[in-house]
């Protein structure tokens, strides 16, 4: 029943920044914890980032002081800052419900290159 929706994905040049969002259907972001995840190419789903409902955040540490994630319950969406970009960050990224092993949507793709 609860799906979301992945946009803010491009291409950047390494050292650049994006920030990814993640629109849930219904209000529903705040009653969640939420996590961002990531597949590059031949690898597995890699955890990222949780924001717990109240407010509470944990990092993989591949990504530790370069992203951060946060939400704004009032456009029920929650984002992830991405800085510093790495090519080895490029992958397609997820939203979905922290710890959730199904229901995952199309992800949007980051590409970090020269």
């Amino acid at each position: 029943q609860v799906q979301f929706v992945e946009s803010g994905g491009g291409w950047v040049q390494p050292g650049g920044s994006l920030r990814l969002s993640c629109a849930a259907s219904g209000r529903i972001i705040n009653t969640y914890n939420m996590g961002w995840y990531r597949q590059a190419p031949g690898k597995q789903r890699e955890f990222l980032a949780a924001i717990t409902t109240p407010g509470s955040t944990i990092y993989a540490d591949s990504v530790k002081g370069r992203f951060a994630i946060f939400r704004d319950n009032a456009k029920n969406t929650v984002y992830l800052q991405m800085n510093i970009l790495k090519p080895e960050d490029t992958a397609v990224y997820y939203c979905n419900l922290w710890g959730s092993t199904s229901g995952w949507g199309q992800g949007t793709q980051v590409t970090v290159s020269s």
